[in-house]
């Protein structure tokens, strides 16, 4: 067997290989009652196979804390990195439809509360959970109607 053959037999082994994890990692989500589409199902996790339950955001609806959601995210100073109406800055904007670790409430609670490698510090042990989701509350009301204090 000549050297383009026996490539050619690697390669078809490497790709039936991999077609058999993949069989095998959507068989273990469908049995967890999980998608492939979840954010928190990155990697390999212990124990059994099944999604990881996600926080519930308990301001999730109320427009009583928006304003209120605004003036933490100022004290703490997300606005000196994601700008004063986060649009952006040296962090990126909360404004736009692109999220890297997912734009759900749960996921931006994980990013404030665990922080984010390339500069997002963590903010669990600093800032109390229910301003937390305070801040998480006026950052999913931002390009709606009821974003307190919209840019110009």
């Amino acid at each position: 067997m000549n050297r383009a053959a026996r490539v050619n037999v690697l390669v078809a082994v490497a790709l039936a290989a991999l077609a058999a994890c993949k069989a095998s990692d959507a068989r273990q989500l469908a049995a967890a009652g999980a998608t492939s589409n979840s954010p928190f199902l990155i990697g390999p996790q212990p124990g059994a196979a099944r999604a990881i339950a996600r926080p519930v955001n308990p301001y999730a609806g109320n427009t009583t804390v928006l304003a209120e959601g605004r003036r933490l995210f100022n004290w703490y100073n997300c606005s000196g990195c994601h700008g004063d109406h986060a649009g952006g800055g040296m962090g990126p904007s909360l404004r736009d439809s692109v999220w890297y670790y997912g734009g759900d409430e749960a996921s931006i609670f994980a990013s404030i509360t665990e922080g984010r490698q390339h500069g997002m510090p963590a903010w669990g042990v600093k800032v109390p959970q229910d301003q937390r989701w305070k801040i998480v509350t006026y950052i999913k009301s931002l390009r709606t109607a009821d974003e307190p204090d919209a840019p110009r």
